[in-house]
Parts: C-alpha cells; sequence; structure tokens
C-alpha cells in the first residue's frame, strides 16, 4: 500500500476565535494550504470518567504527508487541549490542479 501524498487533518476546539487562530497560523505557517472551520458541532465524549457534550468548532487541515508531522507538532503546541483530537484522513483522489496548488502551499519555504 503507498502513502497518500495528501491529508486531510482534523481537529476540534470550544471557540470560534480558537478555530480562527488555529487555522489562521497552521496557513501562515505553509502547513495547510486551507482550513475549513465548520460551525458549531455537538460532542459527546468520555473524559476522566465522565460523558460530557460540548460544543465546539471542527477544523480540517488541508495539506500533505510530507508536512503532517510539523503540522501536528504546531497543533499540539497551539492548542489549549489536554488531548487534543488530531486525525488525518489520506486523500485518495481529488482534482489535479488542486492538489498541486496544495502541494504548492505547504512547500517549505527555502532562501536562497
Amino acid at each position: 500500500m503507498t502513502t497518500p501524498a495528501w491529508l486531510t487533518v482534523l481537529t476540534t476546539t470550544d471557540s470560534e476565535e480558537k478555530a480562527h487562530a488555529l487555522a489562521q497560523g497552521a496557513v501562515e505557517a505553509r502547513l495547510a494550504a486551507c482550513v475549513q472551520i465548520s460551525a458549531p458541532v455537538t460532542s459527546v465524549y468520555r473524559w476522566q470518567n465522565a460523558i460530557e457534550t460540548t460544543e465546539e468548532w471542527q477544523l480540517l487541515f488541508k495539506t500533505t504527508a510530507e508536512r503532517y508531522a510539523e503540522l501536528e507538532a504546531h497543533l499540539e503546541a497551539a492548542h489549549d487541549y489536554e488531548t487534543p483530537e488530531i486525525i488525518a484522513i489520506p486523500v485518495v483522489r481529488g482534482s489535479a490542479r488542486y492538489l498541486a496548488w496544495v502541494s504548492a502551499e505547504t512547500a517549505p519555504v527555502t532562501s536562497l
């Protein structure tokens, strides 16, 4: 099985402002070409032996597999959750033009 070249990386946070900050930081650092923020979703989960229900904002980061480790480290550092959800979903197929754009926008900047 081959490793996918592109990924959609998912995380959530508890406010719209935090979602925008996470998105802005990742795009500015060229770790994601685009981040989509979904308006509040309801998350139901077990945390510290209790069932919690929380309103969260879901973020979908469009990136390359090559940049994943740096994106994960960035999200871990920038996120205020003790254990943030960070899940990478492989992009199996996509528009060649769009995927080329994702690759170009997430390429590390090299100085001369």
